[in-house]
C-alpha cells in the first residue's frame, strides 16, 4: 500500500517520502507507526541532534519518536493523510484524509490537524 521513494518535496540530505502503491480510498488506515517516547524534560538532549526535526508531541508531558515510517511522512499545509496518537497502542496511526491515487505522495500538516495553516518551524523568517 505505501513505499519510501525520492520526494520532490523534501529538500533533506535523503529527500525521501512515502508514496502510494494503489489506490487508497479517505479514511483507509495507511500504517501504525509505533513510538519511543520520552519525559519532556529530555527533549533538550533530542534538540542538539538531527532527531529534533522528527520528534512529535505525545500528550502532555512526552514527546515520541516514531518508528516504521511515522517520520518519513513529509508535510503540506493541504495534505491528503491526517494521523491520530493511539495511546493505548503507542502508535500514531496515518489515515487517508482524502482519496489518495496510486503514485501519489502522502503528506500530512505537521501542525497536527489537517487546516491548521500556523507557520512551521522551517517556514518562518
Amino acid at each position: 500500500m505505501i513505499e519510501i521513494k525520492t520526494s520532490s518535496v523534501s529538500d533533506g540530505e535523503f529527500n525521501r517520502g512515502v508514496f502510494a502503491t494503489r489506490a487508497i480510498k479517505k479514511g483507509e488506515l495507511l500504517h501504525e507507526a509505533p513510538v519511543i517516547a520520552y519525559p519532556n524534560d529530555q527533549h533538550q538532549f533530542i534538540e542538539k541532534t538531527l532527531l529534533a526535526d522528527y520528534a512529535f508531541e505525545y500528550g502532555i508531558n512526552h514527546t515520541a519518536i516514531l518508528l516504521g515510517y511515522g517520520m518519513l511522512f513529509n508535510h503540506s499545509y493541504e495534505p491528503n493523510a491526517i494521523y491520530e496518537i493511539n495511546f493505548d497502542n503507542h502508535t500514531f496511526d496515518f489515515y487517508a484524509y482524502k482519496d489518495i491515487k496510486a503514485g501519489d505522495e502522502i503528506l500530512i500538516n505537521y501542525n497536527g490537524e489537517a487546516d491548521d495553516q500556523e507557520l512551521l518551524w522551517f517556514d518562518r523568517d
